[in-house]
């Protein structure tokens, strides 16, 4: 892992965080160093998401203020597997399985920080194999992520223990695990981490000073059983235009009124520190 990549992993769910202090209310921003270091990482990269958290008390305002239609949006219930004190998290692995409505389910086993330069070429060329850079207000990682797909029944049975959890993955997906997860944890030794119940909308715009730029963007509400939520407007774009997408999103944002927390929260990082907490109390 290079100095640079390593740096990425301070603070915000694995990622760069802000260096300077801001006013009280304004979200962080990239200095123009970390801005370098985040164009250098999309050029190895096939994909960006733009990412920002809402403050809770302006969730209500935020849903009033876009075009988004509560009733559409999709149910989701998310499953981590770790350990009880997280060491694949500490080791930058995600491992994930994701109930949809419908039947369906999706599974993903990802490592950040990561240099898109330290990949092999074998794993670059795999169809299910992902290199993508999200980028925050005030923080960005570029992470490597082997997706695939799965039977919701079966996350049910893996979780209860029904069966064994290697079985939700892939090949390449286990392949890509035993590379770079610490020794001697395989993955029917982990435990799960939830679920979180979640709701999704999509929902179209069009941005720009002539309005001459259509986006999708993507609301998430996360749920936590301590009543905890976080609200993450999202938009996925190419490497190529991600600059110019990042600022048409947030002058869309403002001019809508929508308030972006100036700590931002990530999701994944939320769910597992409580869930983590929940089994430490338990033991």
């Amino acid at each position: 892992m290079t100095k640079t990549v390593a740096r990425q992993a301070a603070d915000t769910e694995n990622g760069h965080a802000a260096a300077e202090p801001l006013p009280e209310g304004e979200p962080p921003r990239l200095t123009d160093l970390e801005l370098g270091q985040a164009m250098r990482l999309m050029k190895g990269s096939d994909s960006v998401e733009l990412k920002a958290t809402v403050p809770a008390a302006s969730h209500r305002a935020t849903i009033q203020g876009l075009p988004i239609d509560p009733v559409e949006a999709q149910p989701r219930q998310v499953y981590f597997f770790d350990t009880p004190d997280l060491q694949l998290n500490q080791a930058g692995i995600v491992v994930r399985a994701r109930r949809i409505a419908g039947g369906r389910a999706d599974t993903v086993i990802k490592l950040r920080p990561i240099d898109p330069a330290d990949l092999r070429p074998e794993i670059r060329r795999q169809a299910d194999f992902n290199v993508e850079v999200d980028v925050l207000p005030g923080g960005f990682v570029c992470s490597g992520s082997f997706k695939g797909r799965a039977d919701t029944d079966a996350v049910e049975d893996a979780v209860r223990g029904k069966l064994p959890l290697r079985q939700l993955y892939s090949k390449s997906q286990r392949a890509f695990y035993r590379e770079h997860a610490p020794e001697g944890l395989d993955l029917d030794s982990l435990v799960p981490l939830g679920p979180t119940f979640l709701l999704k909308g999509k929902f179209a715009v069009q941005m720009g000073r002539k309005r001459d730029l259509p986006r999708i963007l993507v609301a998430e509400m996360w749920l936590y059983p301590d009543g905890t939520r976080i609200l993450e407007l999202s938009t996925r774009c190419r490497t190529d235009e991600a600059f110019a997408v990042a600022g048409a999103t947030r002058a869309y944002l403002a001019e809508k009124g929508i308030v972006l927390a100036s700590v931002q929260q990530t999701k994944t990082k939320t769910a597992l520190e409580y869930y983590s907490a929940q089994l430490t109390a338990g033991a």
